[in-house]
């Protein structure tokens, strides 16, 4: 027996045929309107086995079960769209440290290479005690940053120039 059913008012069925129709969304989307008009039991829903609606868009009974539930407990965009993200994430880098990064970066680089790399830029980061632990990942997201401000910032000179 199921746990959780799916009816969708009038507005909400046209909604997903239309959105069904027109496949400009992601797969996922898409196939959950499907999910969520196969698994309806309003009025103009039509019955049918879990089964039956698995075999024919693909899925299994468990995905059909998941979104049946979404829709019941969290509502209809939720179940159609998924759950945002809700962590947060906290930035090891305040501007001093970017600043010493920066500095760093354009300085020469260690005995025995050429240029600095992004791991090398990391090991030294710790190494100075400017951070407890930087992956070379979040060094090239700094840098990256501040070549773009220095590169918006080049090309503003430029058209007050002409």
């Amino acid at each position: 027996m199921k746990k959780y059913k799916v009816t969708l008012t009038p507005s909400e069925e046209s909604f997903l045929e239309e959105l069904r129709r027109k496949g400009k969304r992601s797969a996922q989307i898409i196939r959950n309107a499907n999910i969520l008009l196969n698994c309806n039991e309003s009025v103009n829903g039509k019955k049918r086995k879990d089964e039956e609606i698995a075999g024919l868009l693909g899925v299994t009974v468990r995905t059909l079960e998941n979104i049946r539930k979404k829709f019941v407990l969290e509502g209809f965009e939720v179940a159609l769209y998924g759950k945002k993200s809700e962590r947060v994430y906290s930035s090891k880098i305040d501007g001093d440290v970017e600043a010493h990064l920066v500095a760093l970066s354009c300085s020469a680089p260690p005995q025995g290479f050429a240029n600095w790399s992004l791991r090398l830029l990391s090991d030294k980061m710790v190494e100075l005690k400017y951070v407890d632990s930087i992956s070379h990942e979040t060094v090239r997201t700094v840098l990256k940053k501040r070549i773009k401000a220095v590169e918006s910032e080049r090309l503003a000179h430029l058209t007050e120039e002409q």
